[in-house]
């Protein structure tokens, strides 16, 4: 199955996926190492930028998904071969847990690793998810082609998304969006308490996104390469 995929693919999803969790958690961690000295906006400002540098880096050689719900949604949506769904997902798991891996190496006295969890019930944080996934997969379905995340305008608006998502809703649900940047820091840390949460609302969200960008922009789909 993976041979079937060229190995730039995914070695590109492997190193986005890699910077994205390695920048993205370890602004986190190195925010409670420092005592504050990144603050909440800068983490999210860092998501955000991560995201958007990424896309420029790799969006023209794998698509820079770089986030297991995105691969799928773009699957269901026929933008993207079922066929490469496995290695991309593979690779992008392999990229977060090496970067978690680093941080643990890097940071062994923090608990949690940047691990995302909830403030408030696991309802109110699956609903935030769920919502934010879906709204971060909206617009990655509108300024794409096909499933090639790559243009002037697909890198700061999606970059945007994630930093503008992370900037309101992350001291109340971690603002994952991303079930790959959850999975890799619980699974170093131990802290799989609520795991399943975002693993589940993130890839119902971006489920719940295709439909929505059928419903504003028609049946105007790309088919997968």
């Amino acid at each position: 199955m993976l041979l079937k995929i060229p190995m730039r693919k995914l070695l590109a999803e492997l190193l986005g996926t890699f910077t994205l969790v390695f920048a993205g958690t370890g602004a986190i961690v190195i925010n409670a190492a420092s005592h504050g000295a990144i603050g909440h906006a800068g983490i999210a400002l860092t998501f955000g930028l991560v995201v958007l540098a990424m896309i420029y880096t790799f969006g023209d050689v794998s698509g820079a998904h770089l986030n297991p719900a995105v691969t799928i949604a773009f699957a269901v949506s026929r933008r993207f071969a079922w066929r490469e769904v496995p290695g991309y997902l593979g690779a992008q798991i392999a990229g977060a847990l090496a970067a978690s891996l680093l941080l643990r190496v890097l940071y062994p006295e923090n608990a949690t690793l940047g691990a995302t969890l909830p403030a408030g019930s696991e309802m109110q944080s699956f609903v935030l998810e769920v919502v934010l996934t879906a709204i971060l997969m909206l617009t990655i379905l509108s300024v794409s082609t096909g499933a090639k995340e790559k243009g002037i305008t697909a890198g700061i608006a999606i970059g945007g998304v994630v930093g503008l998502e992370a900037m309101f809703a992350g001291p109340a649900c971690g603002a994952s969006m991303n079930p790959a940047r959850s999975l890799a820091p619980a699974l170093v840390s131990g802290h799989l308490e609520h795991l399943w949460l975002y693993l589940v609302a993130t890839v119902l969200g971006a489920l719940i996104a295709v439909p929505l960008c059928i419903g504003v922009r028609g049946s105007s789909v790309t088919p997968a390469d």
